[in-house]
């Protein structure tokens, strides 16, 4: 598959490198071991040793270097060879490759195009993630699924009422897709759709945040930024109340291809209300958790589905594809750009 390779894409929470001496995972399908030194320098090298190409996760960190399990060659935070047992000159090319990783709210991100090109100022803002007028509850899961399914799921939210039902959806008859849908394009990597849903029964979870079980007023508004920056903001109020006392909540999904059929899911939920109840954060995570799971298994089935069956019967768009539909020509678009100009880099454009 070809990807968008210069932009920044999620690699890990930071608090992981602080829990383990490195971590080891798949992006863009390029092996990357990340770790942080002891002077609280990030690095992420391609897990790989040079030599007989050894996984170096499968080795062990001595203090603040790498060393193969094979062979005992030992590498640096760049990626620098440092030692080989037996020897004492080492090859120019007995390196590992690096690739550009920063931390930048609560999030590591990792660039694995052109280095040159790996500015921070292209960082997405996702700032209430660690703003102190926002309290996160966040998650992960990995899909074994094509990441561009992931962005058409959470493009067309009208599956909530039949595969959330039991979290976040309303029933057929206050389903979202009876909702006027606006769809706007921004920029060269923006997508964003838009509902508003006065007066419906809150589901089972915006009752429970809102300890309210009385007509509420919502609105959603999906945001892709491409190639996988997601964002569903949401606000929910009940009808006695006015649209500036809702409890609001910006829930990010930042996807990382891992394969052409596996998806890393990076998951962050901030909200503006209860900060200091702990106990909300944990009902919060346990309950996206849930319905994230629920979206797992409706994407992998369509994963296996596409494999057996997807170049023999024909893809029915309809209405409600709308958005999924227009940011797949964009990210189409954008691919096919940086083929064309390997230099190409796309801004980040503010989510909100």
């Amino acid at each position: 598959m070809n990807w968008l390779k210069n932009v920044w894409y999620v690699a890990g929470f930071t608090h992981e490198l602080d829990q383990a001496p490195f971590v080891a995972r798949t992006f863009l399908g390029q092996p990357v071991v990340m770790f942080r030194t002891s002077d609280g320098q990030v690095s992420a090298l391609r897990d790989l040793c040079p030599h007989r190409l050894m996984p170096l996760s499968k080795g062990r960190r001595v203090g603040d270097e790498l060393q193969c399990g094979y062979h005992g060659m030992r590498f640096n935070a760049q990626g620098a060879c440092t030692d080989i047992p037996g020897q004492t000159q080492i090859p120019a090319k007995a390196c590992a490759q690096t690739h550009p990783l920063r931390v930048r709210h609560g999030l590591l991100w990792i660039w694995m195009g052109d280095a040159a090109l790996a500015s921070d100022d292209l960082i997405p803002d996702v700032h209430w993630n660690d703003d102190p007028m926002w309290t996160s509850s966040i998650g992960y899961h990995r899909l074994a699924c094509d990441f561009r399914l992931v962005n058409d799921n959470l493009l067309d939210l009208s599956h909530e009422s039949y595969v959330h039902l039991r979290t976040i959806g309303n029933d057929e008859e206050e389903s979202i897709a009876n909702y006027p849908l606006k769809v706007t394009i921004e920029g060269e990597r923006l997508v964003r759709a838009h509902r508003d849903m006065p007066n419906i029964d809150p589901p089972p979870f915006f009752a429970m945040v809102l300890k309210h079980n009385g007509p509420i007023h919502r609105w959603q508004t999906a945001i892709n930024m491409l190639p996988g920056i997601n964002m569903t903001d949401v606000g929910v109020y009940p009808v006695e109340k006015t649209k500036d006392e809702a409890h609001m909540m910006h829930v990010m999904h930042l996807l990382t291809p891992e394969t052409e059929t596996s998806t890393h899911y990076f998951w962050t939920v901030a909200r503006n209300f209860d900060l200091d109840d702990e106990a909300l954060t944990g009902k919060i995570q346990a309950a996206i958790s849930a319905t994230f799971d629920e979206d797992q298994v409706v994407l992998e089935i369509q994963q296996k589905q596409l494999e057996a069956y997807g170049s023999a019967v024909p893809n029915v768009a309809i209405r409600l594809d709308e958005a999924a539909v227009r940011a797949r020509r964009l990210l189409e678009q954008q691919v096919q750009r940086e083929q064309q100009v390997p230099q190409t880099v796309l801004a980040p454009l503010p989510l909100l």
